[in-house]
């Protein structure tokens, strides 16, 4: 009677999760704008047997909402749909990972509710974005590293290859898996790096008909996309006091209102952004560091992506500020004590690997993952959205401080019989 219990427990949560995506899309209209009408207008192009864009952004999800577009129409009803399917795999695969992961059951239990309700995770299917089906992709990498199944490295550098298509710095990824090998499972360092390096070379292969496209359309080596220099740009001037977007023409002596930029080609222009922030940070490394700082506080810290989701859908300002100040009471706790038990973990790793003890691979894993998206927005960018594929990572430490806190603080990981003991 307790197995059936507990698994209707799983089937009811999976259930009632897709009724609350299919009511939050039915009843909020969401209009898109910015890089979100972005997307859908070029998805529509290139279902229409337009160009696949020109390198500005990356146009992974784009090209794969086209296939949707050219199938169904295009209707933003079609990418709504697309965005519950891939919700309902995403809590399929998280589900997953619980269970392959040592964690005791009351705390598998909680994670999975925390995560299929969690506000981001519902109203996220109302917008046209990259986001939903990005962690589609990430969730599956972390599938395909925490099981033991043959060419599992081939695999994960194929997904990361596709991925890339949609994030741009997602070959970073290998460091999360050559450091995962290397400390997590204390593989020996050879392996770890050939590991590692497998992944990063079939990503390579991966995107090679994309920069082969690149290259025939600007006549010199071109990445997946050319927005790496305006964001870096941007975001690393002595005018941005926010660590988030601003407008380039508002940096001082802006770039991209001189003659020799606006006659450049997108990969020449990249090149002249990059190095003009980079000449910034170097002469202004204090203030680089603070900006660091704010983009992180940006990004985990402080609230605002539900406005996304509202954009045209006509809500008033008392039930804006009411959808806000719910959401807040689940995402402030999860992000604060999520990113606090991230913290604890991070010293107790210091100290275990200083005492030779070893890591819960899988607690490792996700560990380390974090920082890789923790690292690469202080060094770029700050957005409240893009916390959204860390949400799986901040509720599993969140779940670990609030239900397994002892004198030992057992969040360096369980042991494989999953008794809940600390392996630190």
């Amino acid at each position: 009677m307790r197995e059936i219990i507990f698994k209707s427990y799983y089937s009811i949560i999976l259930g009632a999760g897709l009724a609350a995506d299919l009511l939050w899309v039915i009843l909020v209209n969401t209009q898109p704008c910015s890089d979100f009408l972005y997307y859908h207008n070029l998805a529509r192009n290139i279902a229409l047997g337009g160009d696949w864009g020109d390198t500005y952004t990356t146009v992974g999800y784009p090209i794969a909402l086209s296939l949707f577009y050219w199938l169904f129409g295009a209707h933003l009803w079609v990418a709504k749909a697309l965005n519950i399917c891939l919700s309902f795999a995403n809590n399929l695969l998280v589900l997953r990972i619980l269970r392959l992961s040592a964690i005791p059951e009351r705390g598998r239990k909680f994670a999975f509710l925390l995560f299929v309700f969690f506000p981001a995770n519902i109203f996220y299917n109302s917008i046209v974005g990259t986001e939903i089906m990005f962690t589609t992709g990430l969730l599956l990498a972390t599938n395909l590293y925490l099981s033991e199944i043959k060419f599992k490295y081939l695999l994960i550098g194929f997904l990361a290859g596709l991925e890339t298509m949609i994030k741009p710095f997602f070959p970073a990824y290998f460091l999360a898996i050559f450091l995962s090998d290397l400390l997590g499972k204390r593989k020996t360092l050879g392996q770890s790096l050939l590991n590692g390096l497998l992944a990063l070379l079939i990503c390579t292969l991966t995107l090679s008909p994309w920069l082969y496209r690149n290259y025939k359309l600007f006549g010199e080596f071109t990445y997946v996309s050319n927005n790496g220099g305006i964001n870096l740009y941007i975001n690393s001037n002595s005018q941005n006091h926010t660590g988030g977007w601003m407008p380039a023409e508002q940096v001082e002596n802006s770039l991209v209102l001189t003659p020799q930029y606006k006659a450049a080609s997108m990969t020449e222009r990249n090149r002249m952004l990059t190095r003009a922030a980079e000449q910034w940070i170097v002469s202004h490394p204090k203030e680089y560091l603070v900006l660091m700082g704010k983009r992180l506080v940006r990004t985990f810290l402080l609230q605002g992506d539900l406005e996304y989701s509202l954009n045209g859908a006509g809500f008033g300002a008392g039930s804006t500020k009411l959808l806000f100040t719910l959401t807040e009471l689940v995402r402030a706790p999860v992000y604060f004590l999520g990113l606090l038990g991230i913290l604890l973990y991070a010293g107790m790793v210091l100290k275990g690997l200083f005492k030779g003890k070893e890591l819960d691979g899988t607690v490792f894993y996700l560990f380390i993952t974090f920082c890789m998206f923790a690292c690469i927005y202080s060094l770029t960018e700050g957005q409240t959205r893009y916390s959204f594929p860390a949400i799986f990572i901040l509720i599993f430490f969140f779940q670990a401080l609030v239900l397994e806190q002892r004198k030992s603080f057992s969040l360096a990981g369980w042991d494989t019989a999953g008794t809940g003991k600390p392996s630190l």
